[in-house]
């Protein structure tokens, strides 16, 4: 490979990562646009239930271990400075601001993200997205705004339920493992958790929300090539919506940190 051919390469998907960052910009913003005018409660709920309660086992077990996880590494690091009393409040505090969070979103970019992506997608191949039109039924109006505004309901009160599951996990180390007294380790988290680690979590959850939605919406509206193009773009949306997660959680960290 010359050096032509890799920079022509280089620029070609440059400006096609452009030009999708601005498409799925302009969905974003046409949906959010409409999104507190546009309530459709049927479609609300379900996706509701699908978004949240149905990813609620998945997400419960995976804060779990990772709390009882986070424990024990960090026994075997804070007992060399007799400081193995306060592994609960910096599992909580780890928990709420971070690993909740950012667990809890790739979870459902995974999960859910994937599946909406495979289901736009196949309405688009199908042609029943232009079905919708036909009927005079703006398809991001019926399409995305219920999956959007049940995005943003849902992760937050996922990320709360994993922030409580770590913390049990991280309890259940610190009493019966590790010997921590009951009483000394739940008031060591509430000594160190605070509402304002827990909405920080919460604020990093709406905003992961919004993008796993925009994400496998925009993938799935642009999904060609029959069947094949089905999995290549759920595979791409779970992809991107995992890169976006972790690159953004370092912005908005940065920015609630200056508020904190």
């Amino acid at each position: 490979m010359n050096s032509d051919t890799f920079f022509t390469g280089l620029g070609k998907s440059s400006l096609d990562l452009l030009q999708g960052l601005g498409a799925a910009s302009k969905m974003f913003v046409r949906a959010l646009r409409v999104c507190p005018f546009c309530v459709r409660p049927h479609l609300l709920f379900s996706q509701m239930v699908y978004i949240g309660y149905n990813s609620l086992m998945i997400t419960t077990i995976t804060s779990f271990f990772t709390g009882m996880v986070l424990a024990m590494q960090l026994s075997f690091q804070m007992k060399d400075f007799g400081a193995t009393m306060y592994v609960g409040g910096v599992v909580a505090v780890s928990m709420a601001r971070e690993l909740g969070p950012v667990l809890t979103a790739i979870v459902v970019a995974g999960r859910v993200g994937a599946a909406i992506t495979a289901e736009i997608g196949t309405m688009k191949v199908t042609e029943q997205i232009d079905a919708l039109r036909t009927l005079a039924t703006d398809p991001i109006d019926y399409l995305v705004v219920p999956r959007l505004q049940a995005g943003m309901i849902m992760l937050p009160i996922l990320t709360l339920f994993s922030v409580a599951m770590g913390c049990f996990g991280g309890y259940l180390i610190g009493v019966f493992k590790l010997n921590i007294g009951h009483a000394i380790l739940v008031n060591n988290i509430a000594q160190y958790l605070t509402l304002a680690d827990i909405f920080s979590g919460m604020i990093k959850a709406f905003f992961f929300g919004m993008m796993i939605i925009i994400i496998g919406c925009y993938k799935g509206f642009n999904t060609t090539s029959g069947a094949e193009g089905v999995g290549k773009a759920t595979t791409e949306s779970v992809v991107l919506s995992s890169i976006a997660i972790l690159i953004s959680d370092y912005f908005l960290t940065a920015l609630i940190l200056m508020f904190i």
